[in-house]
């Protein structure tokens, strides 16, 4: 099987049948400039939309009643004479002409079972009120359905990729699935029942899915588009052969998304890429188009993490290309390119791992604060990580990150972090993580856990200078964690306080809480000699409010434990990002800087619009050796200094994103 082409667009094209003239001003030509322009070399294009139409002349998919033309042919035969790639996209879970015509098969959302309401017009069932789409349980006939429509797609064009959208494990409360719990003997009244049938409904999905493209192409690719790519859960990753991480910062994903989601599947030996859109805000958007400089910087994102590029666009009915979204994505693909040889092929160097909470709760914190807090403060502390899930090897890093709910380790888990510790590795616990099922430390942190301070907030206060300032008392907007000290030898670097009392409708001061009660001091950061505690859910806290102290109270461990053993050291500003891989084949360091300026609009919609250069930014990296250091955009080698194993340079200016070569 073929590796993933670089530099993708996901061209969607889903329309509704009340709009005429569909294709009837698609231009091989003008389609082929287009992706020249936009230094396209793969495009997936589309064999059914949301709407359920088809784009050819199938015989399962019903063609949209106002095609004039075979639009999936042409723009396949265009791609073919371009050297362009081609997947097909397919629709899976959303195809609201079936849905219309069988309600019954549709996903309802309510354990309740409430009746959809549905109206009917010229023959035609419609959902009165809802103008929108509408899921369809897998675990009905429509199934069979989608997989005549993959084996004909496959079978008819012999595409390089099936891209199937909108599945996922969803609980279905739907008759078919209701009388799947029966019939397995389930609790009908358990939620936990519905859960179970999702996890065998949508193992029964992709087997059958795959199996209808690959009795036909055995090499055709395939992935299975749920928004989210779980961490922990292999089985769900490995249902494809490769992984889109779809990422769109402007459409409430947020821009320390996809590196979340990259530092995981780095992990997972498939060939994936990262997905944005052009649009201003999200899927579904016409007219809407990014300023050039988000583009630049979404992209080099994820050539920064080893990634396949793919950029979201639609289609507009007509089927003409818009010459302006392709002159937008060409001016950060034609970068793209030329960094193409530097980028990929690669093996990201860590420091530090963090046991994801997603993984280790198997879903129940899916998308959880806490994984979200931890990456974010590594990530503006210019840390080197990967996220892990319970199967990862552990060798190789020097760090690892429990997130503030890894508790109750069980025993295969626990003997695993044992050896890492056994072997000089070294912990950082929040929370109730680093406990075993008795809710006792597993690991020698100086402390013995109490249990959870009933005061809320608490109050946190260093014992040294914390932001630069005397100690003082941070207020910690959860409950904290009482601890006591059973090891005199561990370092206290921090107490918990209660307030005077919880704020009640009989009691309260000032607006919002009361302040600090002196005198009421736990141990609340302590450093042992198996790694730090703190005791406080501090990356679930920073998700939510992003105190500076909970930062600094981070960076203060991770100096504490593993500061001299660093890879890298940087003057880099918060809001700028570094990443550092290596690439054996050429014997070479390639260490990504990224910056640019953050700011939200509207209705919280994060916008790139300057790229503010960053001049003199100082790099200390800790390598085995170096025989040179080149800017690659430049192709300019710069002055370095190599002393006791640290190659120190200095990038003069950079504007955007700098990738760096540094030779062994």
């Amino acid at each position: 099987m073929s590796s993933l082409r670089q530099r993708q667009v996901h061209l969607d094209f889903h329309t509704s049948g009340q709009i005429e003239g569909i294709g009837e001003k698609f231009n091989k030509e003008q389609f082929k400039a287009c992706l020249k322009k936009g230094h396209v070399n793969s495009i997936t294009v589309f064999a059914k939309c949301h709407h359920g139409w088809g784009y050819s002349d199938f015989e399962t998919i019903p063609a949209h009643p106002h095609l004039s033309c075979d639009l999936l042919g042409q723009m396949l035969e265009a791609c073919k004479e371009a050297d362009v790639e081609a997947p097909v996209y397919i629709s899976a879970g959303l195809d609201e002409n079936y849905a219309v015509n069988h309600p019954e098969h549709l996903l309802i959302r309510n354990a309740d079972d409430t009746a959809l309401e549905v109206s009917e017009r010229d023959g035609i069932k419609y959902f009165a009120n809802q103008a929108y789409y509408h899921r369809i349980c897998m675990n009905t006939p429509y199934l069979e359905l989608l997989c005549k429509q993959i084996s004909e797609t496959v079978k008819k064009y012999k595409p390089v990729g099936i891209f199937l959208d909108i599945v996922g494990e969803i609980p279905c409360y739907c008759e078919y699935c209701r009388k799947a719990v029966r019939e397995r003997g389930w609790d009908e009244n358990d939620e936990s029942s519905f859960v179970r049938l999702a996890r065998e409904t949508y193992k029964k999905y992709y087997e059958a899915t795959n199996k209808a493209a690959k009795d036909i192409c055995p090499d055709v690719r395939i992935f299975h588009n749920g928004g989210h790519i779980v961490c922990g859960r292999r089985d769900l990753a490995y249902a494809n052969t490769h992984l889109e991480l779809e990422s769109l910062p402007t459409g409430g994903w947020g821009y320390d998304h996809f590196p979340q989601s990259a530092k995981y599947v780095a992990n997972l030996g498939l060939d994936y890429l990262g997905m944005t859109g052009k649009f201003h805000t999200s899927w579904g958007e016409f007219g809407g188009f990014k300023h050039p400089n988000a583009l630049r910087y979404e992209i080099a994102l994820s050539l920064a993490h080893g990634a396949k590029c793919s950029i979201g666009d639609q289609l507009h009915p007509s089927g003409r290309m818009e010459d302006a979204t392709y002159e937008l994505i060409g001016k950060a693909y034609e970068q793209a390119e030329k960094l193409e040889p530097y980028c990929y092929d690669v093996k990201p160097i860590c420091d530090i791992g963090v046991i994801s909470l997603e993984a280790f709760t198997e879903g129940v914190d899916k998308k959880s604060l806490s994984d979200v807090g931890v990456s974010r403060m590594l990530l503006e502390g210019k840390y080197l990580f990967n996220i892990l899930d319970t199967e990862c090897d552990l060798d190789g890093y020097k760090l690892l990150v429990l997130p503030d709910k890894i508790s109750g380790i069980k025993p295969e888990l626990a003997k695993k972090l044992k050896a890492f510790v056994s072997r000089g590795g070294k912990l950082i616990a929040s929370g109730s993580s680093g406990t075993d099922e008795n809710g006792e430390f597993l690991f020698d942190f100086g402390l013995r856990l109490k249990g959870k301070s009933r005061f809320n907030p608490s109050y946190y206060r260093p014992e040294y200078n914390a932001l630069g300032l005397s100690p003082a008392g941070y207020v910690i907007y959860s409950n904290m964690y009482e601890t006591e000290v059973i090891d005199e030898s561990a370092r206290i670097l921090g107490y918990s306080h209660h307030s005077y009392f919880n704020r009640s409708d009989y009691r309260f001061c000032s607006h919002r809480h009361t302040p600090m009660l002196l005198g009421s001091a736990s141990p609340a950061f302590s450093v042992g000699k198996d790694g730090a505690y703190i005791a406080f859910e501090l990356f679930n806290e920073y998700a939510r409010v992003g105190s500076y102290i909970l930062k600094d109270t981070l960076i203060r461990a991770v100096e504490e434990l593993i500061g001299g053993e660093k890879t890298v050291r940087t003057d880099l500003p918060s809001g700028a990002r570094i990443n550092l891989n290596y690439q054996q084949k050429e014997n070479r360091y390639v260490l990504h800087l990224l910056f640019a300026s953050q700011t939200k609009r509207g209705d919280g919609i994060e916008i790139i619009e300057d790229c503010i250069p960053l001049y003199d930014t100082n790099i200390e990296l800790k390598l085995p050796s170096v025989s040179k250091v080149v800017l690659v955009s430049q192709n300019e080698e710069i002055p370095f200094v190599y002393e006791n194993g640290v190659c120190k340079f200095t990038v003069e200016k950079f504007e955007c994103n700098q990738v760096i070569a540094i030779y062994r």
